[in-house]
């Protein structure tokens, strides 16, 4: 019973401020997610990126065995998603980059905070900024057929992401001022991405359910399978080894569908994914944290 406790305890606040997002757009009230997400990504997620690297006491080199194992993760996720769908024969354009890249910004973050505090948090952007950084550049190879380098290199959240690992491999700190500043600022990130995120899905409009549903419970098990390998492989310490499978575990992006929009590849297939394996992480995410954290 406590267990259950625990894990309601941090996964109700993640799905409730999802939850009134939806509800926000079902009662037809207005909200600019372009605006929101510019902002939260531009600003507020690269100040929250800097200040929880800058402040964490983890090793540096922990860091680093954390960020192989996320690439590697996504490595191995990426032959084993396309030799799937290749024996299926679906479309990679349109079905690989989202079945490989969770949403370890909207969901991912704030539930590694609320799981293990700022420790979690710093491992967890690491994860975020390893997805991002292949996000940006494999993914977007995939669905439109060419990367995207420069963009990666014009994303603050990666400036965010140099800058921080910089200041926490030398022992720097900024002045309290600014601290307390960019810290202000990167408050802003989890709630605004969760209430996003439950705004973007209210205004999803799913495809073939049976297909998405299908090829969403297979993401989560070979995800959380691929995670926890290669997390007893590389000899994670606990808290990293529990974000990474957590992390990696995470449901398809929602800027999946938006780049499947922006590149012509099958966007409603897309939303349907979105969709899907958001509703199926409500019920996978709290089992996959009672696991590792039991």
């Amino acid at each position: 019973m406590n267990l259950v406790l625990t894990v309601l305890e941090i996964t109700a606040p993640v799905f409730a401020l999802a939850t009134i997002g939806f509800v926000w757009v079902r009662l037809g009230l207005a909200y600019d997610v372009p605006f929101v997400s510019r902002m939260a990504m531009t600003i507020s997620v690269p100040c929250l990126i800097f200040v929880a690297l800058m402040q964490t006491e983890i090793d540096p080199s922990a860091l680093a065995t954390l960020s192989f194992a996320a690439a590697l993760s996504y490595a191995v996720l990426a032959a084993l998603l396309a030799a799937l769908l290749a024996v299926m024969r679906l479309d990679m354009p349109t079905y690989l980059a989202p079945l490989i890249f969770g949403n370890t910004g909207n969901l991912g973050l704030p539930l590694a905070l609320f799981a293990f505090g700022q420790e979690g948090l710093g491992y967890a952007v690491v994860v975020f900024a390893v997805m991002a950084i292949g996000s940006f550049t494999f993914g977007i190879w995939l669905v439109a057929g060419r990367g995207s380098l420069g963009r990666v290199l014009r994303e603050p959240l990666v400036w965010g992401t140099v800058l921080g690992a910089l200041f926490l491999w030398q022992g720097w700190q900024t002045p309290q001022v600014v601290t307390n500043t960019l810290e202000l600022v990167g408050q802003m990130a989890i709630p605004l991405m969760l209430i996003t995120l439950g705004v973007a899905v209210a205004r999803l409009r799913p495809g073939t359910l049976a297909l998405s549903t299908g090829l969403s419970a297979t993401k989560i098990a070979l995800c959380a399978g691929v995670a926890v390998g290669l997390g007893l492989w590389f000899g994670l310490p606990p808290v990293a080894f529990a974000v990474l499978v957590l992390q990696i575990s995470t449901p398809v992006a929602v800027t999946s569908y938006l780049l499947a929009e922006k590149y012509g590849s099958d966007a409603q297939a897309v939303a349907g994914l979105v969709v899907t394996s958001t509703l199926l992480s409500v019920i996978a995410l709290p089992l996959i944290l009672a696991i590792v954290i039991a």
